[in-house]
């Protein structure tokens, strides 16, 4: 067993997070999909530990593996925020097989309009679970809020779906099996920031390097919520856009269509992202410069997955 450094931090990434690499094996170490299947005893347990290492109690006979793993565990299954367990549909290590299953349904199920108004209403519902549990939990958001963007949200998709799926009747197939990614792909963009419009009012938290807090910033928010946009839309593009052309030469496989998409199902990396102090407003940046001087370039803030 590896033994523990002196200056430890649990709350410190394993991984340089300056790099792509480092933030691609961080993002792909909390998101590991064998998570989801941890206890929920278990889960609370390595809560436990990292809390008590974050007060400098670490439990005697403890080994570095054993405090990494707690981590990779709290980090999988706790709001980096609140600290609060999420429930285990929105958690970004359910995204793997909950993703690649819908993707497959809506890619399979597509030619009745009853068809896609079902498997655009799971999915668009699996979506609202996803964007409220990884929500910046410092902004809150009222149930009414939550009711209508999810209204919003599965009836852009719905329109967009049934609309392009009678549109497409008379089309070469193969932009019929596009119809549904057009559609995710909508719904996403009212979704999103219908979901976590309080940032977008209120602003969000934003720090320095070291985690001290600087203020609210409503830039930084449209800048987090827009790089969710396109990274979600980023997600499914693998899967609905290159399947369907490969799916064409194996519609007599079925179940090719779900192992193709577990292959081309993607995850966003990087929770965590920086803006220049200069694209802060005004008010703001003034108030930063005058408390740190020139010491703080960047802001760093959780722009939420």
């Amino acid at each position: 067993m590896a033994t523990i450094p002196h200056d430890f931090n649990i709350d410190a990434p394993r991984w340089d997070q300056s790099t792509f690499m480092g933030r691609l094996k961080h993002f792909l170490n909390i998101t590991d999909p064998r998570t989801v299947l941890v206890p929920e005893k278990e889960l609370d347990r390595a809560k436990t530990l990292v809390e008590a290492c974050r007060t400098g109690l670490v439990p005697p006979g403890s080994s570095l593996e054993q405090l990494l793993y707690a981590k990779k565990l709290y980090d999988s299954a706790f709001h980096p925020d609140s600290g609060e367990k999420m429930n285990l549909v929105g958690r970004m290590s359910f995204q793997v097989p909950g993703g690649m299953a819908l993707t497959g349904c809506m890619l399979q199920f597509y030619r009745t309009v009853p068809a896609v108004v079902f498997w655009q209403w799971v999915n668009q519902s699996f979506n609202a679970f996803v964007n409220y549990t990884n929500r910046n939990a410092a902004c809150p958001i009222s149930l009414k809020q939550i009711g209508v963007a999810y209204v919003t949200a599965t009836g852009t998709a719905l329109a967009t779906a049934v609309g392009l799926n009678l549109y497409t009747k008379r089309a070469p197939p193969l932009l019929a099996r596009w119809v549904p990614f057009v559609a995710v792909a909508a719904a996403n963009c009212v979704n999103i920031p219908m979901m976590r419009q309080q940032e977008i009012i209120n602003g969000v938290t934003v720090t320095d390097q070291d985690n001290n807090e600087l203020g609210h910033s409503r830039r930084a928010a449209v800048k987090g919520i827009a790089q969710v946009v396109i990274s979600r839309i980023t997600m499914a593009a693998p899967g609905m856009i290159i399947l369907p052309i490969i799916m064409e030469r194996l519609e007599k496989y079925p179940f090719m269509q779900v192992s193709l998409c577990f292959s081309c199902h993607s995850l966003p990396v990087g929770p965590v992202v920086s803006l220049a102090l200069s694209n802060l407003e005004l008010e703001l940046r003034d108030s930063i410069v005058t408390k740190h001087g020139d010491k703080v370039p960047y802001v760093y803030f959780n722009k939420g997955l």
